[in-house]
């Protein structure tokens, strides 16, 4: 299992909010490249970033994420506001490794799976729901859909991973949500990386502790900036598992 650090942005600053609410945003750090270095020296080998204001239709991040994709060497997944095909080649041409792709794939799958055929196996179904059920457009906007049908769907479309962030857990530091993270890796057969809710080492020793069946990896971020999770300790945690 790995420790994967994360990266909000809004106006090109580092931020988090609590339960995906944005008008609990806080600023931790205006220089995003220098957070990305930072987790680098640290020895993290894949790093999350969102672009929110992207995710809400209200601008994007690009020039944060070109620095840094220059800061971090290791993996990069990207997601917020990947839309179309023209926003997922961009990225790819700023070195971005993976795309995280979650209104697009509830509200267009079949041009989704199109994408793919053009950039090959780039594609990460995000997940995010609250209550079980889907949320679209930077968790502002409802769906239909439950977490456990939109996950079956992407290992149909070919996906071949998912990240599943449990909205009511995120920015709270309350712990994750494994039971249902590890519902969603059994009904795909996908491999998942669970997000939302880790405030304390012993999160981590938990979930370690559990051996879950298809947990790849722990994304984690405001822990981190509160100072309640230190990354290398993070790290040597997880590769316990």
């Amino acid at each position: 299992m790995i420790a994967i650090p994360a990266i909000d942005l809004i106006d090109g600053c580092c931020v988090r909010l609590t339960e995906g609410i944005f008008d609990t945003a806080r600023v931790y750090e205006n220089d995003p490249a220098a957070v990305a270095r930072s987790f680098a020296e640290a020895g993290a080998e894949r790093l999350h970033v969102v672009d929110l204001d992207a995710a809400r239709g209200t601008g994007s991040n690009r020039e944060a994420v070109k620095n840094i994709r220059k800061a971090f060497s290791g993996i990069l997944d990207v997601g917020g506001g990947i839309r179309s095909i023209e926003d997922a080649r961009i990225l790819r041409k700023l070195g971005v490794d993976l795309l995280i792709t979650g209104t697009a794939l509830v509200t267009r799958p079949d041009e989704v799976a199109a994408w793919a055929d053009e950039l090959g196996p780039v594609f990460v179904a995000g997940i995010d729901a609250r209550n079980g059920e889907v949320k679209i457009s930077g968790w502002e906007g409802a769906s239909s859909l439950l977490a456990v049908d939109l996950a079956v769907k992407a290992r149909n479309l070919g996906f071949a991973e998912i990240i599943y962030t449990d909205i009511s857990r995120d920015g709270t530091l309350s712990g994750p949500n494994l039971p249902e993270t590890v519902s969603i890796a059994a009904v795909s057969g996908l491999p998942v990386i669970i997000s939302g809710g880790v405030g304390s080492p012993s999160d981590l020793e938990a979930l370690v502790s559990e051996k879950p069946e298809g947990i790849k990896g722990v994304i984690f971020g405001k822990a981190l900036y509160e100072g309640r999770v230190n990354l290398k300790d993070a790290i040597r945690i997880l590769g316990g598992l």
